[in-house]
């Protein structure tokens, strides 16, 4: 359906409802029911994660992100190059890494990106897509790294629409929640990762 004919369609819809234009959107009064748990909040986000397959290494500050990638490239005996959101243009990387800024390509194997929120109740990270965040560095190549600050760790899903909405940011084209590296089970139950997405998770947590 072409987009004048959407339009066409939903104005016989609003004019058969006796309304002269779309509807205005409301705030639901209160909240529903939500999980009570205790303990440090940044601490269940990181068993959460764990929990998930992804793995955490905690950090400092940002100066400490670019030889933290380095280690986990060398660990993983991944190749020293990594696809990087521009909105990490803070970090300094070291000389041996080759680093590329912009959308992800398929022949990437690495990429680092920051997020907009992290959630304790479900161990997830969220991102926004955006042209300083484009989402196909969250899901093409095999391993993707997230900067995490501590003060992004929300305790429930709630309080992450609370935030984007005090943001005053307009609704991104996409958001996702990611918990833990792609998997799936659909052959013979047994679950293999990177079926649809990256095979590890890396969060490199900052306390700073």
């Amino acid at each position: 359906m072409t987009a004048d004919g959407r339009d066409a369609v939903l104005a016989q819809i609003r004019q058969s409802l006796g309304r002269s234009g779309p509807a205005a959107l409301q705030p639901l009064a209160g909240s529903g029911p939500r999980p009570a748990y205790g303990g440090d909040l940044v601490e269940h986000f990181i068993a959460k994660m764990r929990e998930k397959a992804a793995t955490v290494e905690k950090l400092d500050a940002l100066a400490d992100v670019g030889p933290a990638v380095q280690r986990f490239l060398e660990q993983q005996q991944a190749p020293p190059r990594v696809r990087v959101a521009r909105a990490l243009t803070a970090v300094h990387w070291p000389a041996e890494l080759q680093v590329e800024h912009g959308a992800a390509r398929r022949e990437d194997t690495t990429s680092v990106t920051p997020c907009f929120a992290a959630l304790a109740e479900s161990g997830s990270i969220v991102t926004l897509s955006g042209p300083d965040t484009p989402s196909t560095l969250n899901f093409v190549p095999d391993n993707h790294i997230v900067v995490v600050h501590a003060s992004q760790v929300m305790r429930h899903l709630e309080d992450v629409w609370a935030l984007w909405r005090a943001s005053g940011q307009p609704m991104p084209r996409t958001l996702n929640i990611i918990s833990g590296p792609s998997r799936t089970a659909d052959i013979e139950q047994t679950i293999q990762l990177g079926a649809h997405g990256p095979r590890r998770l890396h969060i490199l947590l900052l306390s700073g």
